[in-house]
């Protein structure tokens, strides 16, 4: 089996499309290409989704949770895939199924990102996400992520 590989902000940058403010992946802890990752997303009170939701006691939208799920799935893809992906390369979300909201998220958690690879079907894949605060789990979900197709441009073979 490989070492697990640790990524920094910048590393994570050269692999996703997503910048400030919807890059929702700080750090990898470990990613083994085919298998896991692991990453955190530190939620700060200065989070631009805080001032509306709710202003009062602010919590980090559900939806918000599960695209930084989605963002470490496509860590994983990328990895597994063996592609560095440049501006014609991406991985779409493109279905999320069970997904489970156990408890709020709030400024100062830190969400601890797991996902498993679960396999590959016909050009789909398929992981399986949980989100952590403290070791107990916030949020799950099975998702599913698929590589963008590009059409050949006219006069190009194909």
């Amino acid at each position: 089996m490989s070492e697990p590989e640790k990524m920094d902000i910048e590393e994570i940058m050269r692999q996703l499309p997503h910048r400030y403010p919807f890059l929702l992946v700080d750090r990898v802890l470990e990613c083994v290409s085919g298998k896991y990752v692991h990453a955190l997303k530190n939620v700060t009170f200065n989070e631009p989704f805080f001032p509306g939701h709710f202003p009062h006691r602010p919590v980090m939208p559900g939806v918000m949770i599960i695209e930084a799920l989605a963002q470490a799935a496509g860590i994983l893809a990328f990895k597994t895939a063996k592609v560095v992906p440049d501006a014609d390369t991406r991985f779409y979300f493109v279905a999320i199924d069970n997904a489970r909201f156990r408890k709020p998220v709030e400024p100062g958690d830190q969400l601890v990102l797991k996902v498993t690879f679960k396999r590959a079907f016909k050009g789909i894949w398929k992981f399986h996400g949980s989100a952590e605060v403290d070791g107990v789990e916030v949020a799950s979900a099975e998702m599913m992520v698929a590589p963008e197709i590009k059409e050949p441009k006219s006069g190009d073979p194909g």
